[in-house]
């Protein structure tokens, strides 16, 4: 419940330091007016009907004792009357959330938890070996492990929507070559889609590229943060999975610690996940390669060698994967009807509080 009001409270104090009167407009103007009407003629109606009533002497006049009248009044009896105060000053706000305001061409920077991830999935032939995983291959308790990998990659994206998280991520599928199958988008449900699609037997099968070079990937990746003038802000994170069978260190005239040096500048983590099966560090594999790399950017190496282990570096990562990013927000059309309709409510709800649960404001001045 707390947390659920303080994110409300941040949700309007950002919309007010954004928020500009001048440039505001009206979907239901007429309605605005015709309310100001309203008010206006009920007004003077209700004085006129006050005038017009008879009134009999001594019957709607207190008297007061002389005693009473000969003590000066508190410097505070003025505070008497800030429940009529709030109550009037909330009127205008109700007449402009009547009007529907909005605020259009709105540009902003937004803060919201979650981070910018790059996920990469091995497509090569090499994950074709079978991956026992009785849990997250509902179909088939023994599938080739890119199945076993694309199964966990959707419980990541699950876990970080389950959580709130808002991220921003993108998704590469690699072998000899890396390919951008969605750049970073924020839509969860269009990312579990992309991974469905190339999760297809028939789309694995026809992948062209049957080789494994894992920093084709990477190289893929540090571009898409490029692409998005990402690489410098804070907030960005890898994720790769991959059974590790790689020995290339060289991509396009590149080593590998290049490749990896602005990830390691900007402080880009990379989380490697080798879902190898039944296979230990170091069995057939450059893990110590592997894990020097990763552990250079900050991130963590893990070694999933059955579907216990593969689950454990997907929850460790999401719990590793906190933070917060920024990012402008463009919109030509935002509703403003919110801010005045809360302002009138929380106005009206404070003028009736003071005026009924708290005796001072019952009192004479």
């Amino acid at each position: 419940m707390v947390s659920a009001l303080t994110a409300l409270a941040q949700s309007v104090a950002a919309e007010w330091a954004v928020f500009d009167f001048a440039g505001l407009q009206f979907w239901r103007r007429d309605t605005g007016r015709l309310a100001l009407i309203a008010v206006a003629g009920i007004s003077v109606l209700l004085l006129l009907i006050r005038a017009a009533v008879a009134r009999k002497p001594g019957r709607h006049q207190v008297i007061l004792p002389a005693l009473l009248r000969s003590v000066p009044g508190s410097r505070l009896a003025w505070t008497r009357h800030l429940p009529v105060v709030l109550f009037v000053i909330a009127l205008p706000a109700a007449l402009l959330a009547f009007a529907d305001p909005f605020s259009s061409l709105v540009v902003e920077n937004v803060t919201y938890p979650g981070r910018r991830i790059s996920l990469m999935i091995d497509a090569s032939d090499s994950m074709q070996t079978a991956f026992t995983a009785a849990t997250l291959n509902t179909r088939n308790t023994v599938q080739p492990a890119f199945f076993t990998t694309i199964a966990a990659a959707e419980r990541f994206v699950q876990l970080r929507r389950k959580s709130r998280h808002r991220d921003l991520m993108a998704l590469v599928e690699f072998g000899s070559r890396a390919y951008v199958i969605t750049p970073f988008t924020s839509d969860y449900d269009n990312l579990l889609l992309s991974m469905s699609l190339i999760g297809d037997p028939v789309e694995f099968s026809q992948f062209p590229e049957s080789g494994t070079v894992i920093a084709s990937a990477l190289e893929e990746s540090i571009e898409i943060f490029k692409a998005f003038n990402y690489l410098e802000a804070s907030g960005n994170l890898m994720v790769i999975f991959t059974d590790g069978e790689d020995t290339t260190s060289i991509v396009h005239g590149r080593s590998l610690d290049d490749i990896l040096k602005s990830a390691v500048d900007n402080k880009i983590p990379l989380f490697f996940v080798r879902t190898n099966y039944n296979k230990e560090f170091g069995e057939g594999i450059p893990d110590a390669k592997w894990k020097a790399a990763v552990e250079k950017t900050g991130g963590r190496y893990y070694v999933a060698k059955n579907e216990a282990s593969l689950i454990a570096a997907v929850e460790d990562i999401d719990r590793e994967a906190v933070g917060t990013i920024e990012t402008r927000q463009y919109s030509s059309q935002q509703a403003r009807f919110s801010l005045f309709a809360l302002a009138a409510v929380v106005l009206w709800t404070s003028a009736a509080g003071l005026k009924l649960a708290t005796p001072w404001f019952g009192k004479l001045p």
